[in-house]
Parts: structure tokens; C-alpha cells; sequence
């Protein structure tokens, strides 16, 4: 496996048990949708949460959050209404966060920044 499979893999995994232990509901990992994936969704209270995930061992190329822009929300948001359209949850209020994990690979433990609502 690649280092930055490698890299992504287990930032998704941190991800989820951060959401988890805030009292998100995940219920879907890796969606595959025309056009892309959504790499977590999951529940926040009655909200659908559409969650990009961005993980890297340092900020070395920039912090995470620069990755997503105005066109990868675009695409979460369209990816996040045919996840709901399939479950026939288009009527459930949505939004859509990004989670950064950073440090990941080195000796401490890695940090986890979250925000709401971008999208």
C-alpha cells in the first residue's frame, strides 16, 4: 500500500471514532456516487452529514482544510443529495462538514480539527 493510502485510510478511521465519540451516528463509509465519493456520512442528531475527510502526516503542503474548495463542496453537496435521493432521505435536512487529521505517522498522538457547516 502507498504511504498516502496508507495516510488517508487511517485518517478516515480517526475521523469516524472522533465523530463517535462527539455522538455522530455513521452510517456510511467510502460512497461511491457518479462523479465521486463521499468519504463518511453520517448523523448529527436529525442532521445528514456529509463528511470530507483530508489527512496528512504534517502540514508540509499547506494545512488540510486549503485541499477543499469551492468545487470539491460542489461536488459533496451533489454526491450528498444522491446518497440521500437512494435512501429516500432527500427531505432530511443536510449539511456538509470537513474533518482534517494531521500528524498522522509520527510518535504523537495525531490532531483532529472539525468544521461544521461549509457546505
Amino acid at each position: 500500500m502507498r504511504a498516502k493510502d496508507w495516510v488517508g485510510q487511517r485518517g478516515e478511521r480517526l475521523a469516524e471514532a472522533y465523530l463517535e465519540t462527539i455522538g455522530f451516528t455513521v452510517l456510511d463509509r467510502n460512497w461511491r456516487g457518479t462523479g465521486g465519493e463521499l468519504d463518511l456520512v453520517a448523523l448529527d442528531g436529525d442532521v445528514l452529514v456529509a463528511v470530507e475527510v483530508k489527512a496528512r502526516s504534517s502540514w508540509a503542503f499547506g494545512h488540510p482544510f486549503e485541499a477543499v474548495d469551492g468545487g470539491k463542496l460542489a461536488r459533496i453537496v451533489r454526491l450528498a443529495a444522491a446518497w440521500a435521493r437512494e435512501r429516500d432521505l432527500l427531505n432530511r435536512r443536510r449539511r456538509v462538514d470537513v474533518i482534517a487529521v494531521t500528524g498522522i505517522g509520527r510518535a504523537d498522538t495525531p490532531l483532529v480539527e472539525h468544521l461544521r457547516g461549509v457546505a
